[in-house]
């Protein structure tokens, strides 16, 4: 034991201390909220779309707003004679609306330099419809204002459990999808990292040194939670941070809110923003049982990594002097990874399914799927019984990917020269030597 814990220290400290691992830790949740936030800002910021209009049809003259960064120019002249000097007259585009019947409107033309965006196209659509229904509704004799006021937006509280706790689909949603993504993440790239690791070692010859004084699967082992502390560290780290962010933002919205509260009106927009802002943060938090999410996420962490590492190690073992070997060797591993995070898309719209059932039972699949289904309720949708069950198996399954990683890894590490195929490396499981 005391062999192994130098192992891991050496692992872990050799890591821990390196620069990348403090710039990794830190930029990484960055990196993540920069993934999911500049594609939605550069989709947003489409630039400025100037368009002149021509409207035979007397229909939408004065009444195309400008919206969306789309700024509309009625022009009285002719749409042959435009289209072929829009451009020099600082137009991005023209849009030619012809004559037309009200109830079967068609022929409208776009003139662009070239291909229109979906956004500018959808923009226009939408304008053009709602100029299009106004004009029906009044030749049907429909006041607007009175259907405007008929109309109404509902929202139903959802209160789950026995203890009627108020939840969100929404966060239920986005928090399962991100912890199983995450886990989907922690295992290939530390399952990786443990197979990298272990194949330097034998091309370099280390392990020939290494193995002289402990056995292999010590050395197997030792790497293995040695690496998983590392990663541990990172989102224990990860989770202060947020907890961190979380609090100083209620500090700085709380003297704001009030502050805005005793201001006059002209401060109105600020104090709904602030306030819509302490609502969400509110509900993020109040929503998620985060007493059993936490620790769930910390426990299918570790098991699905050691149900995984140990089956990486062993691959990365088998590999000799070329790399690419290590493609095949890896293939039948990733795949059951690949395949949970496809199951996640379908379980995080369906939780209570026999999709969602099985694939957080199964250990192959369970540490990315169970912690999604988590968020939408405990015992609610995922009883106690299952929870257990789901854990009890994947400690089984690690314990069982440990003995048969452990039987290949202490004859591959010493081998070299031959390449070692999935055939052989089942042989080598069951083999008496």
């Amino acid at each position: 034991m005391n062999k192994i814990w130098i192992i891991i220290k050496r692992e872990y400290l050799t890591r821990v201390r390196k620069k990348s691992f403090l710039v990794v830790t830190l930029l990484l949740p960055l990196l993540f909220a920069g993934m999911m936030v500049v594609p939605a800002l550069f989709i947003n910021s489409g630039g400025e779309e100037k368009v002149a209009v021509v409207d035979d049809s007397g229909i939408f003259t004065g009444k195309l707003a400008d919206d969306d960064g789309i700024h509309y120019k009625f022009l009285d002249a002719k749409a042959d004679t435009l289209k072929n000097s829009y451009l020099e007259m600082g137009y991005t585009g023209l849009l030619h609306i012809p004559k037309m019947d009200i109830e079967r409107p068609s022929n409208i033309i776009y003139y662009s330099k070239g291909q229109v965006s979906l956004r500018v196209k959808g923009a226009m659509e939408r304008r053009l419809e709602n100029v299009l229904e106004d004009k029906r509704m009044e030749a049907a004799g429909i006041d607007k204002t009175k259907l405007e006021g008929i109309r109404t937006d509902l929202d139903i509280t959802n209160l789950s459990g026995k203890e009627e706790r108020k939840g969100s689909a929404g966060v239920a949603f986005i928090v399962g999808y991100a912890a199983g993504f995450i886990i989907y993440i922690v295992l290939l790239v530390f399952g990786m990292m443990v197979m990298r690791g272990v194949m330097e070692e034998k091309m370099n010859r280390i392990a020939e040194v290494m193995v002289s004084s402990v056995r292999p699967f010590q050395l197997m082992m030792g790497k293995i939670v040695g690496i998983a502390a590392v990663g541990l560290t990172q989102f224990l780290i990860w989770i202060f941070l947020i907890i961190g962010l979380y609090w100083m933002m209620a500090m700085m919205l709380g003297p704001e809110m009030m502050q805005a509260a005793a201001q006059s009106n002209a401060s109105s927009a600020n104090n709904a923003a602030a306030m819509e802002m302490a609502k969400t943060l509110t509900t993020v938090a109040g929503s998620v049982n985060w007493w059993v999410i936490v620790p769930c996420f910390l426990f299918y962490f570790l098991g699905g990594y050691l149900f995984y590492a140990s089956l990486f190690a062993a691959a990365g073992s088998l590999v000799n002097e070329d790399p690419n070997e290590a493609q095949s060797l890896t293939f039948p591993i990733t795949l059951p990874i690949i395949l949970s995070i496809v199951v996640l898309m379908s379980v995080i719209n369906n939780p209570n399914g026999t999709l969602a059932f099985w694939g957080s039972i199964i250990p192959l699949t369970s540490p990315v799927v169970m912690i999604a289904r988590l968020p939408y309720g405990v015992p609610g949708t995922v009883p106690y019984w299952e929870l257990a069950l789901s854990m009890a198996l994947l400690i089984a399954g690690f314990l069982g990917t440990t003995w048969m990683a452990g039987r290949i890894y202490r004859t591959g590490i010493l081998l070299y020269g031959k390449k070692v195929t999935l055939k052989e490396a089942v042989k080598l499981v069951f083999s008496k030597s």
